[in-house]
C-alpha cells in the first residue's frame, strides 16, 4: 500500500442556489482495511467524475447526499487489497465511491465492475464517452429517438460531456447534419473546428430555424427551457426528443417558465422521453465494442478537461456547473 493516508471530500452545508467552495470540506481519515464478509477491495482512485447531476443531489431529500459524510460519484481505480474473491490486486474498475481517495467496493454492488482494459484506449475514456456520460449519449441515439442515417440532430450544451459524446456517435450512427449549442466562443470553436458541429449564435429558436430550416428529426435535450422551446418548434412530424438533462435547472430554479408551444408535441405526433443512465447498463459492452476501434484509430477522442488532485474536486466541481469545461471534466489523482 503506498500511503495509509485517505482524503474524501465531505458536504457540509445545503448550497442556496448556485454552490460555494465552502459548502464542502477536504477530511482526512485513515485507508480502510478490506473486510472479509462480505468480501471487499480496496481500491486506489485513479480518476474521478465531477457530473451535473451532482447538483441535485446536494439538496439532501430521499436520495440526495447526507451531510458530513463522503460524497458519492462515479471512479475509476485500480485494487491495491482485496478479500472479494472476484476482484484480484492489480485490477483496474470502474465503481460510485469517487469524490475520494481510496474506496471499499465490492464486484457487482452498486455498479462496481472490472474494465476490460482496452489495449491503446486512454483511461480518461473509462469515465468519458466509454462511461456514463457515453453510455447516456448513446442510450439516448440509439434507444431513445432512435437516430436513423441521414437524419438531422439538433444537442443542447454540445460541448460537454454528453454533448461531445452525442456529437461523436451521431457521427458514426450516420447524422446528416449535427447542431449544436454553446456558452462560449472557445466551445464553439471546438464543436465547429473538432467535432464538425454546425453552429450559429443568437436566441436559440430564431438560430435553430436558421441553422435548419427544413426543420429537424431529432433534439437530445441537456438544456430545457428555451432551447427545448426552440427544439419542438424546428422538429419535423414525428421527431423524437431525448431528454437528458436541463442544466438551467440546477441551481435553485426548478421552475423556469415551460415551452410555450408544448401542444406541438400533439400537432406533430411528437415523441418526448427522459433518458436514465441507469435504465442502460446493459448496453455497456455494445457501446464499448462500437467505439473502441474509433478510439485506437484517432477517428474519435475522448474530449476531457483534466484537473490535478483531490484539493481541486470542488474547484473541479463548481467549474463545470459554470461551464469551463471542454467535454468531460474529470479529476486526476495520480500522475
Amino acid at each position: 500500500m503506498t500511503t495509509s493516508t485517505a482524503y474524501a471530500v465531505h458536504q457540509i452545508a445545503r448550497p442556496t442556489g448556485f454552490p460555494a467552495a465552502s459548502d464542502f470540506t477536504l477530511v482526512r481519515t485513515p485507508v480502510p482495511d478490506p473486510a472479509p464478509a462480505p468480501g471487499t477491495a480496496l481500491v486506489e482512485n485513479l480518476l474521478l467524475s465531477v457530473d451535473p447531476y451532482h447538483r441535485g443531489l446536494m439538496d439532501g431529500g430521499e436520495g440526495g447526499f447526507e451531510l458530513d459524510a463522503p460524497l458519492e460519484g462515479r471512479a475509476v481505480g485500480r485494487v491495491i487489497a482485496s478479500r472479494d474473491p472476484g476482484l484480484s490486486e492489480g485490477d483496474l474498475v470502474f465503481h460510485r465511491s469517487g469524490w475520494r481517495t481510496h474506496a471499499l467496493v465490492t464486484l457487482g454492488v452498486d455498479g462496481t465492475r472490472r474494465l476490460r482494459g482496452h489495449e491503446g484506449v486512454p483511461l480518461e475514456a473509462y469515465l468519458s464517452i466509454l462511461g456514463g456520460t457515453g453510455l447516456t449519449a448513446y442510450a439516448a441515439l440509439t434507444r431513445t429517438a432512435g437516430l436513423r442515417a441521414g437524419e438531422d440532430l439538433f444537442v443542447s450544451a454540445a460541448a460537454g460531456g454528453v454533448g461531445t459524446a452525442t456529437g461523436h456517435i451521431a457521427r458514426l450512427l450516420g447524422a446528416r447534419r449535427i447542431i449544436g449549442s454553446a456558452g462560449s466562443a472557445a466551445k464553439v470553436r471546438h464543436l465547429t473546428g473538432t467535432l464538425g458541429f454546425d453552429y450559429h449564435d443568437g436566441p436559440v429558436g430564431e438560430q435553430l430555424a436558421q441553422a435548419a430550416p427544413d426543420g429537424i428529426d431529432v433534439y437530445v435535450d441537456n438544456v430545457g427551457g428555451d432551447h427545448l422551446e426552440g427544439a419542438i418548434d424546428s422538429l419535423r412530424e414525428y421527431g423524437r426528443v431525448a431528454w437528458v438533462g436541463a442544466i438551467s435547472m440546477y441551481n435553485g430554479d426548478r421552475s423556469p417558465a415551460a415551452p410555450r408551444n408544448l401542444f406541438e408535441v400533439v400537432h406533430k405526433s411528437l415523441r418526448l422521453e427522459g433518458v436514465l443512465v441507469r435504465n442502460h447498463t446493459n448496453l455497456q459492452d455494445e457501446l464499448e465494442d462500437f467505439l473502441v476501434p474509433h478510439l485506437r484509430s484517432g477517428r474519435v477522442g475522448t474530449d476531457t478537461t483534466v484537473v490535478q488532485g483531490i484539493d481541486h474536486m470542488v474547484e473541479a466541481f463548481l467549474g463545470m456547473l459554470r461551464g469551463d469545461n471542454l467535454g468531460k471534466m474529470l479529476v486526476r489523482l495520480t500522475s
